[in-house]
Order: C-alpha cells, then structure tokens, then sequence
C-alpha cells in the first residue's frame, strides 16, 4: 500500500546527517510521495533530499528554526502535520531524531514508536514493526495504530540508497511561540576535528587487555596509518585511561565503521550493541572463546601487544615497496 509520509530532516547548520538519507530511504519503502520537511533549509540540504527520493521539500521557516531547538523542530511539524495529514512522520532513530519526534507525538498526542527495524504498512488501519529494545538485545514486534503512525528507524539499520528525483520545493511558516526559545541552541565548541567515531572508517578499538594508558600508543599508530580513530570499552573509561567520548557501546557511542578492530576486549553486550552495525570485524584477544571473538567476522588468537605492532609495521613495509 503507497502512502503519503513526512521524513523529519536532521542537519547541523546545513550539513545533512547521514540518518536522515536512511529515514529517506525507509520512507520510500512505505511511501510513494515522500516530504522531507527542513528546519532553516538550504538550497543544498533540499537537493541532498531530492537526491535520496523525497518528491516534496518543505522549507519550514521561523527564526526559531535556525539552529537545532527540539521543542520548536516538533512543533513545527506537528502543524506541518496538521495541514498536510500524511499517513506517517518518520525520522532518524539519533538523538536528536527521537527527541524532536517525541515532541511531535506530544503535540500531536499520538503514540511513537522509536528505533523501528523493519517496517510493514501492508495492513489498512495499522503498521506491524519490529523495533530494538534494551539497547539491542532485544527485538519486540509491535502494531502500531493511529491516524498518523509515528516512528524512528533505528540509526544504521537501513543502509542509505541514493534515488534522484526533481523534487518539488515548497514553504511553509509555523505559528511559534516565543518561548520556545529556551530550547535553542545558541553556540558550539568543537571539541575535535577530522573523522569521529560516528564517521571514522576505521575504529581501532582496545579494552582492559590494552592494560594501561600507554598501553594504547600502538593502536594510536595503527588508526592513524589507515585513517581512523581509536574508541575503548566501559572499562577503559571506568579506568580513567580514556575519555568517555572514545567509549563505544550502549552507554557510549554507536559506531558502523568498514572495519572495528577490536583489541583485548571481551565482548559484553553493552559493547556490542555500539559495535554490532560495523560492517566487518576484527577481534584480536588471547582467550578464544571471548564473546567478542566468537561473533567477529575474522580473529587473531594471540597478544595485541604483538600483534598490533605487526600490522602497523607489515602496512609501512607494503606502502614503502
């Protein structure tokens, strides 16, 4: 059954995140005429949409919706919703997706359904989803009803394919109240430069095995040979040998690299649910049977203090040959 969906656009100051080119691309697969509604839009954030199949761009324009406000983002839509009635609003399941979603659904008193895997609109008054639950380790079919379904698609769960089309670009002024500006985001420091955890295509990653904070000199060298960052266990944090913010995991970051290389760490779910959407892992331990080596892709049995060492040095011999 076809049907008419709004995707909620999440950018940073024009630059279009990569979870809202997935929602796009989950919107086409339950939506034959798919609105990408943008706060403070830009003529490249428009064809960046138009470029992953939505057919309608609206412009959601106010001063409140500049820069990221999620109370003002919410009920921007809601009232989008309102005069638009589409059968579905859909977004990314991030932070910020959730969040403005959530918003939506209160102003709009509906249910939502966050962090959907797959969706399923074939019935006439309801959608069946499955949706991740405890932080990955478990998944819950659910039926959702309701005039206008609301739900996240859990972030890295679609993998995001380009559908050019001429999109048609549209205008549309909510009514806000001033108030909502206590919500707004005002500034930013950065904080780093370069590739990110959540960008990185390389993530070398250690746990207590590493041993020290010294201990990650040699990952240090091997992410920076193949271009990417190095992320730790809970452990590591608990530790104090690294900054929460290279923490992978459910109470960290959730990562979706070419390759996770994962070094002395053990493997506990938490863990793995921020790992779980890399596309290839490597797991180099000592002991064979930790969790983390039995669900990687390829293993190296033996001491990361060696081993990693040994890659650096073989990948600095092939690229001096």
């Amino acid at each position: 059954m076809s049907e008419s969906v709004i995707v909620i656009i999440e950018h940073d100051r024009g630059t279009i995140a990569s979870g809202s080119l997935e929602a796009l691309t989950a919107a086409r697969t339950v939506g034959a005429d798919v609105m990408a509604a943008v706060c403070g839009g830009t003529d490249a954030l428009a064809a960046a949409c138009a470029g992953y199949g939505a057919t309608v761009v609206v412009d959601l324009v106010h001063p409140l919706l500049d820069d990221y406000n999620p109370q003002a983002w919410g009920e921007a839509v809601a009232q989008l919703v309102a005069e638009r009635s589409p059968t579905a609003v859909i977004a990314c399941g991030t932070e910020r997706g959730n969040e403005t979603l959530a918003h939506v659904a209160a102003s709009l008193d509906l249910p939502m359904v966050a962090n959907a895997l797959r969706l399923d609109n074939s019935a006439e008054a309801s959608w069946t989803l499955t949706r991740v639950q405890w932080g990955g380790s478990l998944l819950e079919d659910v039926t959702l009803t309701g005039d206008v379904k609301l739900v996240s698609v859990s972030h890295h769960a679609v993998e995001m394919q380009p559908l050019p089309v001429t999109e048609e670009r549209q205008t549309f002024a909510p009514a806000l109240n001033d108030e909502l500006i206590a919500g707004q985001v005002c500034d930013r420091v950065v904080r780093e430069s370069g590739v990110t955890l959540t960008t990185a295509p390389v993530v070398v990653g250690g746990g207590r095995g590493v041993g020290s904070p010294e201990g990650f000199a040699p990952l240090e060298e091997l992410a920076g040979l193949l271009g990417g960052v190095v992320g730790c266990s809970r452990a590591v944090t608990n530790n104090g040998w690294r900054n929460h913010t290279d923490q992978v995991g459910q109470t960290g970051t959730r990562i979706a690299p070419d390759i996770y290389f994962a070094c002395g760490i053990s493997g506990a779910i938490q863990h793995w649910v921020g790992a779980m959407a890399s596309k290839k892992i490597l797991a180099i331990n000592i002991d064979k049977d930790a969790n983390m080596v039995t669900r990687a892709d390829y293993a190296v049995i033996g001491d990361l203090h060696q081993v990693i060492p040994a890659i650096s040095e073989e990948i600095r011999r092939r690229r001096s040959a």
